[in-house]
Parts: C-alpha cells; sequence; structure tokens
C-alpha cells in the first residue's frame, strides 16, 4: 500500500526544489563567454561551479552573472540547503553565429565611420565606447538627418566637466523629474555596430540585475531599420528616438537590424538575441521588449516574431509589409509590365496600366522600377564598399536559408510568374481590350538567374520554396505572431506613387485571420494624430500582464486593449474616426484612404499576397467576363501552355511555420 503522506512529501520537495533558470537568453545560445542565472528554491547560501571551478562568490540575492564560459557545453552546478540543480549551458562567440550559418564573406568593417576606431580583425571587433549627451534648453538649428547624428536639441557630455547652464528635465512613465542626460554604449556584437541608449546621469548608479531601476522605466524598445538591399557590410545605424528615452525606456538598435544593410531576416533575429542578451547581462531583464520600425522594419518585426518567439513582446509596424519574399513577385512584376507594355498595341493609357498593375496609380510600379524592380534580384546592386564580383542578390544574401543551387554556386530563387494572367481583372472589368491582354500576357517574359529581363517566364527552384514557407521566411500569421499584440500605423501615400501602400496591412491582417480564425491583436491606425506607438504598447502589455484571469493567449491580449485602441482612422482635420479596418469595407476610413492591390491581385491572386507559386489549371472560359470566342480561348492556351494559375488552391509548397527557433548550419 502507498504510503499516505507520500504525495505530501512529493510536493514538498517540488515547492522548495532549488532551480537554475538562465535570465539573459536562451541555455542553448549564449554568447560572449557570460550569462545571467537566477536560482530559486536556494535555502542559505548557493554553492556553485563551473566546469569544476568554484564560482559560488558571483552569486548576489539568487543571481549571478557566470563569467568565463568556454565555447561550446558548460555545465553549471549549484547547491543549497542539501538541494542541487544544473544548467547546461551552450556558449558562442561574440562575434557570431548563433544560430543564421556561416558568415557572409566578403564582408566590410564600417566601425570608423561612427568613431569607433579601425576594427581590430575581420569579425569587425572595437573597443566598446561610452559617452553621454545631454538635451539644451537653448533652441536647436534643424540639421539634415544622417546615420549616427544626435538628435535635434542634444549635445555632448564631458562627466568630468561642470553642469551645462542650459541641461534640460525631462519627466519619465513613473513621474520623475530628471536631468535630460543620455547614455549612449556603442560596441560591435555579432558583427554589426550596437548601440544602447537611457537615461543616466553620471555619478549616479546604472540599473543592474540586483536592483530596481531608478530611472530607467524597466521597459526596452529596440527599433528595426528600413530598406532591403543585400548585406556584406556591417553598415551603419541611426540614433536613438530622443522622446522615447527621455520617457525613461531604454532603447537598442544595431546595423544588422537595418533592412537597408543586410536584409535578412534571421541575421536580424540572431543580432536582436545577441544585443537584448547583452543588455540583459548588463542592466537586467526588461519587464518586457517592444519593437518598433518602418518598411523593411516591419518585415523584421513580423518575422522575428512569428519565427523566434520571446525576443518580442509586442511590436509596432509603420508603412509596413508582411515580410520581403513574398512582395518580390509583384515588386519585380513591374519591371516585367514596362517591357510587356512596350508591344502592345493599342498603347496603353496611363489609366489602364494603373488598372493592369492594381495599384492606385502606375506611378507605383514607376517607383518600384527605379528603386527595387529588379534591382533586388540583381548581382550587381551591392553598396559601394562591396568587392567587385560579389552577388548581391536578395537570394543570394540568404543563401543559408533557401539553399544552393550545386551546378551553379548561386543561391536558389523562390521566384516565379508561370500562370500568371496579367492584367486579369483590368480585362475583366473592361479596362483593356482582349488584344491588348493577350500581347501583355506573350510578351511580359520572366528574369534570369542574374536579373536580366527574357523571354520566357520565372521558374522557382521547388526546394527554396519549400524552405521559405517550412521555416518562416514567408509570414503565414504562424508561429508566434498570433500571441502578441501588433498596434500597425500607416500613413495613407497610395495616390503619390509611394511604395509603402495600404494593402499591405490587410495582407497581414488576411494572413492572421486564417492562421488563427480573427485578428483580435491586431489594431491598424491609419493617419493617425497624436498617438504615440510606444505609450500605447507599453499600456497594453502592462495590461495583460496584470491579467490574471481564465482564457486564452489571443482572449487576453484582445479584452485588455487600452480604452480608446481598436482601429481607427484619421481625416485632414484631425476627426478620429473608429471604425473596423477592412479592405472590404464601404466605411469612412476606406472612402477617406481607399486600398487597392498589386499585379499579382490584379491577376486574380488572393488578398493574402504569399503564393510564390501558384497550382496550374487548364484555361477555364469561365474565369473571362468578357465571352471568349473559339480561336481567341485557343490564343490564351498558346501564350498558357502549361495553364494558368489557380488561385482557389493554397501556393505550391504552402507551409505553416514548421519550427520556432531553426538554426542553420
Amino acid at each position: 500500500m502507498m504510503d499516505p503522506m507520500l504525495p505530501l512529501l512529493l510536493l514538498a520537495s517540488t515547492a522548495f526544489a532549488l532551480d537554475l533558470k538562465l535570465l539573459s537568453g536562451r541555455p542553448d545560445m549564449v554568447t560572449a563567454g557570460t550569462a545571467l542565472v537566477e536560482a530559486t528554491g536556494a535555502d542559505g547560501a548557493i554553492e556553485a561551479t563551473l566546469n569544476g571551478a568554484d564560482v559560488s562568490p558571483s552569486f548576489r540575492s539568487g543571481r549571478a552573472r557566470i563569467e568565463g564560459l568556454r565555447l561550446g557545453k558548460n555545465l553549471l552546478v549549484a547547491k543549497a540547503g542539501g538541494r542541487k540543480a544544473t544548467l547546461q549551458l551552450v556558449n558562442h562567440p561574440a562575434a557570431g553565429p548563433v544560430f543564421s550559418g556561416p558568415h557572409q564573406t566578403p564582408f566590410v568593417c564600417k566601425t570608423e565611420a561612427v568613431g569607433l576606431g579601425p576594427a581590430q580583425d575581420g569579425n569587425c571587433t572595437v573597443k566598446t565606447q561610452v559617452a553621454y549627451f545631454y538635451r539644451s534648453t537653448e533652441q536647436a538649428a534643424p540639421t539634415p538627418p544622417r546615420p549616427g547624428a544626435l538628435p535635434a536639441g542634444f549635445k555632448p557630455w564631458n562627466p568630468s566637466g561642470p553642469r551645462p547652464s542650459d541641461l534640460a528635465e525631462t519627466t519619465t512613465t513613473e513621474g520623475k523629474r530628471v536631468p535630460h542626460i543620455v547614455r549612449r554604449e556603442m560596441g560591435v556584437i555579432n558583427r554589426a555596430i550596437y548601440q544602447i541608449t537611457l537615461l543616466h546621469e553620471p555619478g549616479t548608479a546604472l540599473p543592474d540585475p540586483w536592483s530596481e531601476p531608478s530611472v530607467w522605466n524597466g521597459r526596452l524598445v529596440y527599433s528595426f531599420g528600413g530598406g532591403c538591399r543585400a548585406g556584406y557590410h556591417q553598415g551603419l545605424t541611426g540614433g536613438w528616438d530622443a522622446g522615447t528615452v527621455g520617457k525613461g525606456f531604454a532603447h537598442a538598435a544595431s546595423s544588422l537590424n537595418v533592412f537597408g544593410n543586410n536584409c535578412n531576416d534571421v541575421i536580424s533575429a540572431e543580432t536582436m538575441m545577441m544585443v537584448k542578451e547583452h543588455f540583459i547581462k548588463t542592466f537586467g531583464p526588461p519587464r518586457y521588449t517592444i519593437g518598433s520600425g518602418g518598411s523593411g522594419g516591419s518585415m523584421q518585426q513580423h518575422l522575428i516574431a512569428q519565427n523566434y518567439p520571446g525576443l518580442l513582446d509586442g511590436i509596432t509596424p509603420s508603412a509596413s509589409y508582411p515580410d520581403i519574399l513574398s512582395i518580390v513577385g509583384p515588386v519585380t512584376d513591374c519591371a516585367l509590365l514596362a517591357r510587356g507594355m512596350q508591344s502592345v498595341t493599342p498603347p496603353l493609357t496611363d489609366e489602364q496600366k494603373t488598372a493592369v498593375s492594381g495599384y492606385a496609380t502606375w506611378k507605383t510600379c514607376e517607383s518600384w522600377n527605379k528603386s527595387f524592380s529588379p534591382a533586388l534580384i540583381t548581382p550587381g546592386n551591392c553598396e559601394g564598399s562591396v568587392p567587385k564580383g560579389t552577388r548581391c542578390t536578395l537570394q543570394d544574401n540568404q543563401v543559408n536559408l533557401l539553399g544552393k543551387d550545386p551546378k551553379t554556386g548561386f543561391a536558389l530563387r523562390p521566384l516565379d510568374n508561370v500562370g500568371v494572367q496579367y492584367g486579369l481583372a483590368a480585362f475583366n472589368a473592361g479596362k483593356i481590350t482582349f488584344e491588348q491582354f493577350l500581347e501583355l500576357n506573350r510578351k511580359v517574359g520572366g528574369f534570369d538567374a542574374d536579373g536580366n529581363l527574357i523571354e520566357s517566364r520565372t521558374t522557382a527552384s521547388p526546394m527554396s520554396l519549400r524552405n521559405a514557407f517550412k521555416y518562416g521566411r514567408i509570414n503565414t500569421g504562424s508561429g508566434s505572431l498570433g500571441s502578441i499584440p501588433i498596434i500597425d500605423f500607416r500613413t495613407y501615400v497610395d495616390k503619390l506613387g509611394d511604395i509603402h501602400d495600404r494593402v499591405r496591412t490587410f495582407s497581414t491582417r488576411a494572413r492572421l485571420v486564417r492562421a488563427h480564425g480573427s485578428a483580435d491583436n491586431h489594431v491598424v491606425l491609419t493617419n493617425a494624430r497624436g498617438a504615440d506607438r510606444v505609450d500605447l504598447m507599453d499600456q497594453w502589455l502592462a495590461a495583460i500582464r496584470r491579467d490574471q484571469a481564465p482564457g486564452t493567449t489571443m482572449e487576453k491580449i484582445a479584452r485588455n486593449k487600452p480604452q480608446g485602441l481598436s482601429d481607427a482612422c484619421w481625416d485632414a482635420s484631425g476627426e478620429k474616426i473608429t471604425e473596423p479596418a477592412s479592405i472590404d469595407s464601404t466605411g469612412r476610413c476606406n472612402t477617406l484612404y481607399p486600398p487597392h492591390s498589386d499585379p499579382r491581385m490584379a491577376a486574380g491572386g488572393p488578398l493574402t499576397g504569399d503564393v510564390l507559386k501558384c497550382a496550374l489549371k487548364p484555361v477555364d472560359p469561365r474565369d473571362y467576363k468578357q465571352k471568349l470566342s473559339a480561336d481567341q480561348l485557343s490564343a490564351v492556351k498558346s501564350v498558357f501552355p502549361h495553364g494558368v494559375c489557380d488561385y482557389t488552391k493554397p501556393g505550391v509548397e504552402f507551409h505553416r511555420l514548421a519550427a520556432e527557433w531553426r538554426v542553420y548550419r
């Protein structure tokens, strides 16, 4: 018979078990030879060893910054009150890589450009530097923005000198009135130039992992920069957000979290992880981490939140896109359409070109052609310092993620337009003639491996498609993206020919709904006036944390939105219009700011916009609103001998995310 006291004894032993927890990150992804750990359940002094060497003095108040980890596996053993706990830590170099795969070569350092001096080695290693700045009460003269420039109104602070007479004060989110002095730390982590800024007056105690912060409000904002360009260089990072830091938030960023420097979301995720780890080991764990940034910065936030849970607790994308790979098709289509339209007779008017493109104006395609189409897939699109001969295509920049063609050595490419009926919606609406529709699709062509225009359509590599979907290069709304709050900020610029068109926000929402049945964690604010993204997200996250009632993660996110936070737009007078954001809405917001589409959607593709390669079907006369003769149907079949896109089916190789925290070797 079982001892009746056994369950109680087991419960007691569990309740008082000694436990070791890594606070600075994941135990299998420690970097730079140090780790911040916490021991719970200790009764009395903690005795600890690292790989057999005594590290007991490192523990204070249950926490320890363990140093001296060797590369690879390390064993931390702690004992207290007759109990024992172990923790295996796998250490990686401060220069990386950790999970992004082999480093890019060549790689150009830029440390001298930001005042960090010449790099000490090929990993751009430099000595970390700390500098102080203060906001002046004097009126600042406007200066043109440039990488590394100080925010307007700030001056260097000499900690050894007298207190400046023009020192301004600031009020934090905790209501503390303090001198507006900013500490900036700059160095190199994962070959990226990083920057960490927070309020701190020299001579006072810095935040650390053992004490409650006095001025820092305990929250971290991590910024992501825009653009999209192949890497092979360190790049530069921008300045800090003076308003956010002035409220007491800490701010972090790095040059490899700027897509204009390196358009690779896994390198971005890895760099963010390592910079955040360094932050935690120095200042202590933040209450939560908020993502911020627009355009290419929005892509990084979406993909990091989906693929690497725990790095970001809430995101605030602006000028947003779901990801990079799913927009490459419609972006590069603009170059194909421009070429194909040259042969169409009668020539297309601007109105007809707009209808074929799906955008609010043909000028949007012209903007893409000037900036990213076909530059994204062209080998010579390198930053000026990168050695000649480097293949600076988007796919070669992501070769670790997409795979390599064993015959050519080039990266595999998930670009495809086989079966795409360009201008289908325009033809069905009677905006272009059958002859224009047919000739456009006959002449549109595709791209060769070097991004040159060719007569045949582009065919994607099956393996690259499989890898892109299975391991998270496409934002499918899955992974952990449905378990964090998202505030999408959008300035309406569709009619200006700007590439940041509003439909991308609706594509992200459609993917979330498909994955989770709802998008209750997604708030859309268009032309927002007076709405501070970080403050709103801070309030939302705080309310979620306080909520101890039963419910799913999505339910808790939905019911804890700050008062007044819901889908809305603002008109030209500043009036806030609150109504659900939907591409099909006939409300005031869509009347003021009508969403459009893109070349793939105008060819019959779905709002989700994530069909990289379509499934094919035979030409079907029912797809055409204008009745086609037998000769016309035969002509369409001659242009599409293998069939046309069947958008009732998922795209080829479509998968929801198969594995979070994917490691590439």
